[in-house]
């Protein structure tokens, strides 16, 4: 299960980027406050999505492992 490091850290990143993107992208454009919510509400949709892809990764895993798939 190394990979959940590995994958945990691309998340992390990722989720970073896409707050910092934002930033960029609205920034001074709207209020600190108002950006905020933005990069939080992003952040939070994107978290949602990882958190989705992770689940499929771990449900494909166990259905290959019970059939005797196991490519590692």
């Amino acid at each position: 299960m190394k990979e959940i490091i590995i994958y945990s850290i691309a998340a992390i990143a990722c989720l970073g980027i896409l707050a910092y993107s934002i930033h960029m992208f609205v920034g001074g454009l709207v209020s600190a406050e108002l950006e905020r919510i933005i990069i939080i509400g992003a952040t939070l949709v994107g978290a949602t999505v990882i958190g989705l892809l992770a689940r499929d990764v771990i449900r494909t895993r166990k259905i290959n492992l019970t059939k005797g798939n196991n490519t590692h």
